[in-house]
């Protein structure tokens, strides 16, 4: 399968309890993560976190459901 870039969003709630649970799925993924950037709201509560990937869509949509299964994780994701 040829690789597809992509930029996933996810829009992460009650930041504290969610990270080591979200950290585990993206550390397990890391070798299609090329760019990883992050940013909370003032309280500190909510944030928003943007992946730049590069993978085949199988890979991509596997990340995709992994996250989506984690409590207060919204995720979208665009293909290029």
């Amino acid at each position: 399968m040829s690789k597809k870039m992509a930029v996933m969003g996810l829009l992460v709630d009650n930041r504290c309890q969610n990270a080591p649970q979200l950290q585990e799925v993206l550390t397990e993924h890391g070798t299609i993560i090329r760019c990883r950037t992050g940013v909370s709201q003032e309280n500190g509560n909510n944030g928003l976190i943007t992946l730049s990937l590069e993978a085949d869509t199988e890979e991509i949509k596997n990340l995709e459901q992994e996250l989506t299964q984690i409590g207060g994780v919204t995720v979208r994701t665009s293909y290029f």
